[in-house]
């Protein structure tokens, strides 16, 4: 008993952390370009636990498919991005695609929801950027 909540207390602590690649105004728009795949940019901040879930669904999302690129943008941090793509709430979510703006996602967090939305989305014409 004493080794399984061990074990589960050491899987919790590296859950919460991020394994996603941070992104901040001085690197964004030069990583985004040269990406061609789905690129996904995941605006969070650490006091929100809804962020760290969601931060979990495109963790796994990315063992699924591992051509689409996930990074993270810490909200409070970069506070030029958030006001650039005019996040409100988060988490917040964008894909882009062939190294520009496709669109803002908005699903259920699964990794289900997720893929069918990235999925959706890429079959639609681009918006334009915030």
């Amino acid at each position: 008993m004493y080794r399984a909540l061990t074990d589960a207390n050491i899987q919790r602590t590296l859950l919460s952390r991020s394994m996603l690649p941070q992104l901040d105004q001085f690197n964004l728009h030069h990583r985004i370009a040269e990406n061609k795949s789905p690129t996904i940019v995941l605006f969070t901040s650490g006091a929100c636990s809804s962020c760290r879930h969601f931060k979990r669904i495109l963790e796994q999302l990315t063992q699924r498919r591992p051509e689409w690129l996930v990074f993270e943008v810490d909200a409070q941090r970069d506070m030029a991005l958030t006001r650039e793509f005019e996040v409100f709430h988060l988490p917040a979510v964008f894909l882009f695609y062939q190294g520009s703006f496709h669109s803002e996602i908005s699903c259920d967090a699964s990794v289900p929801a997720v893929e069918r939305a990235i999925a959706q989305a890429l079959r639609e014409e681009p918006q334009e950027a915030p």
